[in-house]
């Protein structure tokens, strides 16, 4: 996946759920996620939320090599991030890793995050989720709370 070919990105579309789920799954397989995911999970999460700020594939020949969700967090969600923050999470293959991809999704989220007036931005990390981490530590979030087995990260706009 690593050759001269190039990356579109653009929002995700219902079309591309099969291969979000592909991207979750082979980061499952890769022992970098709890558990698989299916497809109608990933339309549940991802596509035509009503949190929803942004959500952006990235696609090499026709197939998504990643994805960055970025939603505006509501009431009672499941990462205890306060109301009206951002929550995103990233989504890289890892025949895709360390290619770029991670850091151009987050530029294009961290448009939408100031186009939507979002002032701080969430990510909860797994504990033992060491590229996440380092990940988001060279995208400039920073731990901000205790988490049981995640490590909640907060980037300020």
């Amino acid at each position: 996946m690593r050759d001269s070919t190039v990356i579109e990105f653009r929002p995700a579309e219902p079309t591309d759920a099969e291969g979000m789920t592909e991207v979750q799954n082979a980061i499952h397989r890769a022992g970098l996620r709890a558990s698989p995911v299916d497809v109608a999970l990933i339309t549940e999460r991802y596509l035509g939320v009503e949190h929803t700020v942004a959500c952006t594939v990235a696609v090499q020949d026709g197939r998504v090599v990643g994805f960055q969700s970025l939603k505006r967090a509501w009431p009672d969600n499941p990462y205890d991030v306060t109301e009206g923050w951002g929550i995103i999470g990233t989504h890289i293959h890892p025949d895709a890793g360390r290619s770029g991809i991670g850091r151009r999704l987050f530029t294009l989220s961290l448009s939408a995050a100031k186009a939507a007036g979002l002032r701080h931005i969430d990510a909860t990390i797994g504990a033992d989720s060491a590229p996440a981490l380092a990940y988001y530590s060279a995208m400039g979030f920073v731990p901000y709370r205790e988490g049981d087995g995640v490590v909640p990260h907060r980037f300020d706009l």
